[in-house]
């Protein structure tokens, strides 16, 4: 070859939607071929689901690892069903270990809440899979001993991690071994992550949380000054939680209830619904206008109640009822923008998967390390590297997601799931990327169920953003005409924010069709969906 491969250079495509009758869509393409591989080895949905999640682990570590916690929706073929696998603060998290600071911590041990990914692994194959768990872990366990190229968009974010958190305990030996971050391209392997992988689908779990590997968690935790201990770890627990729901376009829209910020997707939908938005193309400044303001309400309501749901000060279906946003609707102005007083959301990495077999079992999964690779922690030889989800929490006194001992932060990561007039199942959808997600839920479900675009459409078409206070941030595709009528309105709209990172998300989409399914995957991201 003549020249270096450049993986910086691309073009402007359009994508097609994906049709098939058992389809995977995940934003790394050897992980969305893992899950296939279970469905062609006679698996269903959720093994599939299973296989892509192992595997994320090793091909996107830059977004989720073996110390990220998870949630689930599942359409089994007949109804629905949560999980919530989101870990809870060590029991020694009081409010006095982090008196004086403004905000909690971003890195090192004092940022990490128990894991709760593997656990979800676990329930989600002893509920719903039909192959062994040992063998959902054999591509991930291939990928991460004999190794894998790293694939451009993720050699971006590897660098920017290394940049941040070389320092961090455990980061620099697993994620740069040769001193730098590996280039687009290159072959990455990492023996512990392997090893790890093993020990988890021989134990089933069991050796994460109260095995060896716990072990080693516990022990990295105490020579670092972190408080997590053993009885932390054991007594995790992945719970089957019942979904909240909001009619809107002949559909129902389906979020888990908090710690989840899904409740931001259905008081906005909620609230659009009252408003009559379906009179307007989906680009027009008339819906992005409607969309912005309903999103800023909900935004502010999250900020103000969002918590641990054992926690909260009052119930999450108040926040739905279709008195209380029927009087949040009313606060819009239709034509002048508004500023409710919420906060500037902060940012993070995840993976999602959507998956779908021709039993009609559907699987809308979620999976994250936070901000990007998390806190930043590796535990020594093992690749587990482990989420900072304590910067969810708060320090104000008395608000209900303030920090506290074995407590569930609020959470970013939100699976998203619809059902069809009759209660079956319509479409599987996740747009990850910290405070886009529950944002990207309205635009996706405006867009597939409101305006009848194709998920791949969807997913490829501009994307807005509430800052704070006044401050939107649109893709520089967005259609100057439409951003001249927002400033208009009194928008502070900026558009000078690159499309690829995490500032627009990465969506994916499966949706269910007459013959079978038709998915999406997002060209932010490095990602595929595929189907046989």
């Amino acid at each position: 070859m003549a020249a270096e491969i450049d993986y910086n250079k691309s073009y402007a495509s359009a994508r097609s939607a994906v049709l098939g009758r058992n389809v995977v869509s995940t934003s790394q393409p050897l992980a969305a071929q893992a899950g296939m591989r279970m469905l062609l080895a006679g698996g269903n949905a959720v093994d599939a689901a299973i296989a892509a999640a192992m595997t994320l682990t090793v091909v996107e570590p830059t977004g989720n690892g073996l110390g990220s916690d998870a949630f689930a929706i599942v359409w089994d073929g007949q109804s629905l069903h949560g999980l919530n696998s989101s870990g809870r603060s060590p029991a020694a998290w009081t409010p006095d270990r982090f008196a004086g600071l403004k905000t909690m911590p971003e890195v090192g041990w004092d940022a990490v809440t128990v894991p709760g990914a593997v656990a979800a692994w676990i329930a989600l194959s002893r509920k719903f899979g039909r192959l062994p768990f040992a063998k959902l872990a054999e591509p991930a366990i291939a990928y991460a001993r004999d190794g894998f190229q790293v694939s451009p968009i993720i050699a971006k974010l590897w660098q920017m991690g290394v940049d941040k958190l070389a320092a961090q305990p455990g980061f620099s030996a697993c994620f740069a071994p040769d001193g730098r971050a590996p280039k687009a391209g290159e072959l990455f392997r990492s023996d512990g992550h392997a090893a790890t992988l093993e020990a988890i689908a021989d134990s089933h779990g069991e050796a994460f949380y109260r095995g060896r590997l716990a072990d080693r968690i516990i022990e990295s935790a105490r020579q670092h000054g972190g408080l997590m201990n053993e009885d932390d770890l054991g007594q995790h627990v992945a719970d089957w939680v019942q979904p909240l729901s909001q009619r809107f376009a002949g559909a129902v829209i389906h979020e888990l209830p908090p710690n989840g910020q899904g409740i931001a997707t259905l008081m906005a939908l909620g609230m659009l619904d009252e408003l009559g938005i379906d009179g307007h193309d989906v680009d027009s400044v008339e819906t992005v206008h409607l969309a912005l303001e309903a999103m800023k309400l909900a935004l502010a309501d999250l900020d103000a109640f969002n918590a641990d749901v054992e926690h909260m000060k009052l119930r999450p279906e108040d926040l739905i009822s279709p008195g209380y946003l029927r009087e949040r609707a009313q606060l819009i102005d239709r034509r002048r923008a508004s500023d409710p007083m919420h906060v500037q959301p902060q940012p993070g990495g995840t993976v999602y998967i959507a998956a779908a077999d021709e039993s009609g079992m559907m699987v809308s999964f979620i999976q994250s390390n936070y901000m990007g690779f998390g806190s930043g922690i590796v535990v020594p030889e093992t690749g587990i590297s482990l989420q900072n989800r304590g910067r969810g929490f708060t320090l104000r006194p008395g608000h209900a997601n303030c920090v506290g001992p074995r407590k569930r932060p609020s959470h970013t990561i939100i699976p998203g799931f619809a059902t069809d007039a009759a209660g079956q199942g319509l479409m599987a959808f996740g747009v990850m990327g910290g405070p886009i997600q529950s944002q990207g839920h309205v635009q996706m479900v405006l867009r597939v169920l409101l305006h009848g675009q194709n998920p791949q459409a969807a997913a490829d078409a501009p994307r807005w953003r509430v800052n704070d206070g006044l401050n939107v941030a649109v893709e520089p595709s967005f259609d100057p005409s439409v951003v001249d009528a927002l400033r208009h309105r009194g928008h502070a709209i900026s558009t000078d924010e690159a499309r690829g990172v995490f500032a627009f998300g990465g969506a994916q989409l499966i949706l269910k069709t007459e013959a079978g399914y038709a998915a999406g995957s997002d060209p932010r991201k490095d990602g595929q969906a595929v189907a046989a």
